[in-house]
């Protein structure tokens, strides 16, 4: 499959990295753009931008019988897909919290109430409410192992079973947040809890959600190339 191009996907309920083949039509595109993004085919306006961090749009796909190498596409451009009715198709909705009601509690009737996790971990003794060892005032280690470097591709531990939290490492020191050392990961997929800042104070930069900060005894560095997403696998 010479000539696949990786591609970020957009639509009003979906952002995903996709693999194009240029030769398709802008039908044959719209038609599994479909099944992805649930926007019907009548309904796609579909336009590329420059990249994920740019949004100047260099071409619209108005011709379905032209192949999508006509408009210049590149790796990763984004393809825009917006509904022209959404009306009809309901997109859009799934991430309009808008009209759902609320069930809001003030801080202190939260802490009042039995049944919530800060009650839990109040009995339990877990988290901040956990009883104090003397340790916590001991200085974090500041080793890192040898082979934990900036670029260097890795997975790091998980709690659940069968996930792989696979990523590269963007930062290795210590932070402003907390004691001792850290290492700053780009996940390949939005498992993360930051864009590499925190609190403010940046150590390196990635989409939202992609970074995070971990102890160097979750990081396995080894051979773990990214997992592809084949379109075509998907149809």
């Amino acid at each position: 499959m010479s000539g696949i191009l990786n591609i970020w996907v957009t639509s009003p309920d979906t952002h995903s990295e996709r693999r194009i083949d240029p030769h398709w039509t802008v039908e044959q595109l719209k038609g599994k753009l479909e099944l992805i993004t649930g926007v019907p085919v009548a309904n796609q306006i579909l336009t590329l931008l420059d990249s994920d961090q740019d949004g100047r749009v260099v071409a619209t796909f108005d011709d379905d019988s032209k192949k999508l190498g006509f408009y210049g596409l590149r790796d990763w451009q984004v393809i825009k897909v917006e509904d022209s009715n959404p009306a009809t198709s309901f997109t859009g909705q799934l991430t309009d919290v808008s009209q759902v009601d609320k069930f809001e509690l003030t801080g202190e009737e939260y802490a009042k109430r039995p049944d919530t996790v800060l009650a839990y971990k109040q009995r339990n003794k877990i988290g901040r409410f956990a009883e104090k060892s003397g340790k916590d005032d001991e200085p974090q280690s500041t080793s890192v192992p040898a082979d934990i470097t900036i670029g260097s591709r890795c997975e790091v531990e998980s709690s659940e079973q069968g996930l792989k939290k696979r990523g590269t490492v963007r930062f290795v020191g210590e932070t402003k947040f907390s004691k001792g050392v850290w290492v700053g990961i780009e996940y390949d997929e939005p498992f993360g809890k930051n864009d590499g800042s925190v609190q403010g104070e940046r150590y390196f930069s990635c989409r939202d959600k992609y970074g995070v900060f971990v102890r160097p005894d979750k990081v396995k560095v080894g051979d773990f190339p990214e997992e592809e997403i084949d379109l075509d696998e998907e149809m």
